[in-house]
Parts: structure tokens; sequence; C-alpha cells
């Protein structure tokens, strides 16, 4: 199975992409490279149903979820699943934060890189209630999840890599690059409830929303923030690869432009190029990109996520040092809007 598959392949799939909205079904990941295969990352939904906040569970091991009525069977089930590697599915009893039990429907799934080693593997759950007991609706979902989403996130979590040395896995990373995978399938959803996907994605309304979250979430006050997008269509793979790439460099402009600067201006303008394509530009007046540091960085994971992602695209990443700050230019050439 190989991990290179295009990206936006989910997008295909109603019911999966229903069931991966942040607020249906709760995902995790964990990582068996570090020592009790410790959580690294867990989505909204996973902290609604187990009360439990992220914060709180990130680096420990799965099994505080279970308690004294948990059947050792479906634990072993867990654990033998995790170390041959593979998929498994179990009913399990769980606990949430103030004590009071419940249902869990869990699929594991090991998530491979492009040399075929499990990195980390995704659990994806949802509450079972007395109506379900017994029904297949609730698997059929969960299984439909795992099969469409599982290469997808091997693409993206295979560019962060493992720790090296004593570097501390960077929770952050993997939070921020999930979520926005998340946040680009619910638009694409959008997109096809409302049947724009006969005339292709929208593609500045999706960016719209992928660059309003990470100003949002990366911003602070003193830094502001302005974009200017040109409506204009992508097909799904194109529209899911630019997305992520504005992600990054975005992020990496809120992240390391204003270094002991107060204030300061992003800003995101998407233009449609009159030859077709499209340009991105992404512009800080911070303290620049020093002369010696290459962008994208193949050293730092936005570096290899922002090359993987413009590989696939046929794009050109051009890095403007100004007197002032850096200027960042994706172009995408002609071919976004094929199918």
């Amino acid at each position: 199975m190989s991990t290179r598959r295009k990206l936006a392949s989910v997008i295909e799939d109603k019911d999966a992409l229903a069931g991966f909205s942040r607020a249906k079904v709760s995902m995790i990941l964990t990582d068996p490279r570090a020592e009790d295969n410790p959580i690294v990352y867990v989505n909204a939904a996973f902290e609604r149903t187990t009360g439990y906040a992220r914060s709180a569970v990130i680096g420990r091991n799965c099994r505080f979820l279970q308690g004294e009525e948990t059947a050792k069977d479906s634990v072993d089930r867990l654990r033998t699943a995790v170390e041959a590697e593979r998929d498994t599915t179990v009913d399990i009893l769980n606990y949430r934060a103030n004590g009071t039990p419940f249902l869990n429907r869990l699929i594991i799934a090991p998530i491979a890189d492009s040399d075929g080693t499990v990195i980390y593997f995704l659990g994806i759950q949802k509450e079972v209630y007395d109506t379900e007991r017994g029904e297949d609706a609730a698997s059929a979902l969960l299984v439909n999840v795992r099969a469409r989403v599982q290469e997808d996130l091997g693409v993206v979590l295979d560019s962060i890599g493992a720790p090296k040395g004593d570097e501390a896995l960077d929770y952050e990373a993997i939070t921020r690059r999930l979520e926005c995978l998340q946040l680009v399938y619910e638009s694409m959803k959008l997109s096809d409830e409302q049947e724009w996907r006969r005339h292709g994605i929208d593609l500045g309304s999706l960016i719209s929303r992928v660059a309003t979250a990470v100003a949002h979430e990366e911003g602070r006050p003193g830094i502001r923030y302005i974009q200017q997008i040109e409506p204009l269509m992508a097909n799904t793979d194109a529209a899911v690869r630019v997305s992520f790439l504005v992600s990054e460099v975005l992020s990496n402009a809120f992240s390391h432009a204003f270094e002991r600067m107060e204030e300061g201006l992003v800003e995101l303008r998407v233009t449609e190029l009159a030859a077709g394509g499209l340009r991105v530009t992404i512009t800080d007046d911070g303290v620049g990109l020093p002369s010696n540091t290459p962008f994208p960085n193949p050293d730092t994971i936005g570096g290899r996520l922002i090359t993987l992602l413009s590989q696939g695209l046929d794009a050109t990443v051009t890095p403007v040092r100004g007197a002032a700050g850096t200027v960042v230019m994706i172009d995408v050439p002609v071919g976004i809007t094929d199918t």
C-alpha cells in the first residue's frame, strides 16, 4: 500500500467526509517509536467525548481511558494488533474524565512512511449508544473513514519525520497539520453539498478558510493580517496541495518573521495569472530571511512538506529577501483546473 496516493482521494467518498468531520468522530494518533506508544494528537471530538483536554492526554498511553469494568480481552486485542502492526476493530468500555463509562467502538490502523515503516497508529473511534448496539452502521462509518484517510495522513506525517537525538517530537506541528487536513476535507464536503464540484473546487474560498484559521491560531497582538483572494476554481488534488502550501508558508511567517518585534504585518494575496495557473504571494515586514538560510529549508518539517507539495503541483517557490521582511511567491502552472 503506497503512502503516495493523491492527497485528495478521500474527497471522492461523501460518507468518509461526513465521518471525518471534527465534530462527529474522535481521532487520535500515537507514536509507536516512542516509549509506551504515547498519544501525540487528539481532535476536538475526542475532547468532547472523553472530557479530557488535549493538554492532559498528549504524551500518555491510551490506557488511562480504561477502568475497572474494561474487559481484558479487548485490551489484549488492541495490544496484539499494535505489536503486529495491523488494523483491528474492538468495542471497549472506556471511562470519561468524570468517571462515567461509555462503550467505545475503536478502529486502530498503522500509518506507514514512504519506506513502509510504521511511524504512527491512527485511532478512529465513536461512542456506541444503546440503539446502535449490534448494528453495523457505526462500524461501517469508522471503516470508511479509516480506509479513506489512512494513506493521506501518511503523506503528511511522513514529512514530519522522527525526532533526532534528544530532539522532542513537535506535537504542535502534528496538531496544526492534521487540523488543516480536516478543515480542507470539511470545506470540500461543503463544496460538494452545494454542487460546485461539477465546475471544480472553489479554491479561493478554501484558501480563505485555511489561511484565516492559521492567522487565528498563530497570530498575536500587534501582528496585523490582510488577505486578498480572487475567486478561482481548481481540481481536488490541486486544491488540497495549494491549501497546504499556503498553510505552511503562512504559519512560517507568523512563527518566525517577528522575533523580538511587537508589531508587524502579514499579507496574503492569491491571483489568477493571465496565462492560466495562479500566484500566491505571502509578504511580511519582519526581521527578514537570513541570507544563509535556504527556503524551503530541507532540515525543517515545514520545508520538507513545502517541497513535497510543490513538486506534486509542478509549482515554483521563490523567496525574495527585502530590506525589511520577506516575500514568498508560489507560482502554480496551468492545469490546476484539469480533472
